[in-house]
């Protein structure tokens, strides 16, 4: 049953929708993009008469238009859609590719293959809609996306009434996403709804096939379906000769050189004050971190406590002591977890598509890897239709992007040279970068929508956030967004010709006040020249809390950050900890890995996340802090940073629920400690200074 339930999931081709292009049937090279989609093009459908299915290879002769074509295809070629995995195998359904359409007809197949039952557009058509009854209103400006293999689809019925179907980010301006479905959740609907559909058309053949009606590159014209094994195949029409950006070369050392001399040399001249700022902290926290002991020698080791059942720290005293912390008062709004790129970038492509005055992006990365270069047309296409559309790169963070290759991104794919000039060319996107004097950088990801809504956490622009790696974001409505429009505001002045003037300037004029007045109390937490203020709020919420302490980090470096945790664990704190198995650094994973033997000999419960997890977040007690700050050195003083915290009730159990209940489970524990070599204390001591 759970072979036949799978492979029912393959009924949601019903979408007349284009594909991506994969090249490969390894189920893990399926988060492959090979290029973008297709424009639409005018063709006449391809309509099926005649199929058979043979041991090795397929064949459908079919019309288009007045003439006559024998095609067909090798299943060997077939691309598995659902990466579920039974005993070892993969189940249907399945992406095929039609590898040739001629003229002639095909040799004698008696003996070889299997005839199957040809069926028309319309039952193609009637059996799509009651696949999407129950999920796709027909009444309303909305619709659901569908993650379907590696993209994501919109599907709607527009005003005729008609189904629609494109990719999200082609989706209709005036149209919300109102879920989001994946082809897994279609499954337990899709086998009686297939099984009862060819029962009341009496049919009893074992193999059949749909004709869709789908032209154009990338489409799907035609299904097959054989009840027997069972297996549903999606027939998929070639798409066009790829088209490549110009290969980068050497143009990004180029680059990263040319940027590193420039913020050194004119970045300097209109940056004075702030650059011989940040000159003096990077030096006195070298100093400082060279004195510090280490988490390796204290504590003083002896027995661990029992986990406290008492109740946690006093939040209403807690938050009157960030008041004196942060000298001001909490802002308010509205929190909404985004987990994984799969949720935050549906979330984030359906706000750009339906903004009416101005998208804003601060971002460390934005790469130039074929899903990066998809949200860089989208925010084009939006800036030539008259919204204001400003993107602050960090430069260091972004050109040395580019240099690496993502072991997941298409072979043969060729990216940009130049993400800032793709992003600017045949558009009205305005586009900075910021300085990096002395390799400090502005490692903040923060993007706003029309001042009212914002997004920030961890995720920058680049495929791996998409499809590879376990992130956060969340979703701010209410006053918090305005308090990020100004950061953005200020960065972006700061980033300007004027520099430490432009800075200064816009730090002198009235905050925004655009976003509604609503939600809870919730405040932002920053990393800045002058002050560690995440660094120092979370190292006194460690110092406080009495009940519980749960973090999620991917870069766990930070030695007095390490003693606080040995130390609260001492007084009885439960304290758990959530490292990723591999980072993007091999030399931070070892690091991890000697942090992990630490906490473990301290009675910490540290759990390995399977994969690698860019999360930041923590809890403590029933506060929550979570934003674009690694536990380590750079991000507690000395990159920009920007954390979002609350004391919330439901804030703080939706992050428990959402997020740490869910690491918790997939994580192993670890029970003895990591192997250690004379090379990572080496590579330990070098960290304190460049991790």
């Amino acid at each position: 049953m759970l072979a036949r339930l799978a492979v029912l999931t393959g009924l949601v081709g019903m979408l007349s929708i284009p594909l991506a292009c994969a090249s490969d049937s390894d189920p893990q090279d399926l988060p492959t993009l090979q290029g973008r989609f297709a424009a639409p093009v005018d063709a006449e459908p391809l309509i099926a008469d005649l199929a058979y299915i043979g041991e090795e290879d397929f064949y459908v002769r079919f019309r288009r238009g007045d003439r006559t074509y024998h095609g067909g295809g090798n299943w060997a070629e077939r691309i598995p859609v659902l990466r579920i995995a039974e005993e070892g195998r993969h189940e249907g359904p399945y992406l095929l590719p039609l590898q040739y359409q001629q003229t002639e007809p095909w040799d004698d197949l008696r003996g070889y293959v299997r005839r199957a039952r040809i069926l028309g557009v319309d039952d193609w058509r009637a059996l799509r809609e009651r696949l999407f009854a129950a999920v796709l209103a027909k009444s309303n400006k909305d619709g659901v996306v569908l993650h379907f293999n590696v993209d994501d689809y919109f599907l709607y019925y527009n005003e005729e009434g008609e189904f629609q179907a494109t990719v999200i980010d082609a989706k209709p301006g005036d149209y919300e996403v109102s879920r989001r479905v994946d082809i897994a959740d279609l499954v337990g609907m899709g086998l009686p709804l297939l099984e009862a559909f060819l029962e009341e058309r009496g049919i009893e053949e074992r193999r059949v096939a749909f004709n869709t009606g789908d032209s154009g590159f990338y489409s799907l014209p035609f299904v097959y379906i054989n009840r027997d094994l069972p297996v549903v195949v999606f027939v998929r029409l070639p798409g066009p000769a790829r088209q490549f950006h110009t290969a980068p070369g050497p143009a990004p050392y180029v680059q990263t050189a040319g940027h590193i001399a420039g913020s050194h040399t004119a970045g300097i001249v209109f940056r004075p004050f702030s650059s011989i700022y940040r000159l003096l902290f990077v030096t006195t926290d070298t100093v400082s971190e060279t004195i510090t002991p280490s988490i390796l020698t204290e504590p003083s080791h002896g027995s661990v406590p029992p986990v406290s059942s008492g109740p946690g720290m006093d939040i209403d005293e807690w938050e009157s002591r960030l008041d004196r912390l942060t000298a001001r008062e909490p802002s308010k709004g509205t929190i909404r977890y985004l987990v994984d790129g799969e949720a935050f970038f549906t979330r984030f492509i359906d706000v750009v598509t339906r903004a009416q005055d101005s998208i804003t992006l601060r971002t460390y990365i934005f790469d130039n890897d074929d899903y990066a270069v998809r949200i860089a047309e989208l925010l084009k296409k939006r800036s030539n239709e008259g919204i204001d559309v400003r993107v602050l790169l960090d430069g260091l963070g972004t050109i040395v992007s580019t240099i690496e290759k993502q072991p997941t991104l298409p072979s043969d794919y060729r990216g940009p040279s130049s993400v800032r000039r793709f992003l600017e060319s045949d558009s009205q996107v305005d586009v900075r970068q910021a300085s990096n004097p002395w390799l400090t950088g502005d490692h903040v990801k923060t993007a706003t929508i029309d001042g009212k809504v914002a997004f920030t956490g961890g995720m920058n622009i680049a495929r791996e956030y998409r499809y590879d790696w376990h992130d956060l974001m969340v979703e701010l409505e209410g006053p918090i967004v305005d308090v990020l429009q100004y950061e953005f505001e200020k960065a972006w002045a700061h980033a300007g010709l004027m520099g430490d003037l432009g800075y200064a300037v816009r730090r002198m004029t009235a905050k925004p006040r655009n976003a509604e007045d609503k939600g809870y109390p919730m405040r932002a937490l920053f990393t800045r020249a002058d002050d560690y203020e995440i660094f120092r709020v979370q190292r006194e919420a460690v110092r406080n809390a009495r009940h519980h302490i749960y973090v999620e980090n991917a870069y766990f470096t930070d030695d007095a950050m390490l003693y606080e945790l040995a130390r609260a664990r001492k007084r009885g704190v439960d304290v758990r900890v959530i490292v990723p198995l591999v980072t993007d650094r091999g030399a931070i994973t070892r690091n991890n890995a000697l942090a992990a033997n630490a906490m473990l000999e301290h009675g910490i419960r540290v759990y390995i996340y399977p994969g690698m997890s860019h999360v930041k977040a923590a809890i403590f007690d029933e506060w929550a802090c979570i934003g674009s700050a690694n536990w380590d050195r750079w991000s507690f003083r000395i990159n920009k940073e920007l954390n979002i915290a609350t004391s919330h009730p439901d804030a703080v159990r939706e992050l428990r629920e959402q997020l740490f209940e869910a690491d918790f489970a997939k994580s192993v524990e670890l029970r003895e400690p990591f192997p250690e070599r004379w090379s990572d204390y080496l590579i330990e001591m070098i960290g304190d200074y460049v991790f």
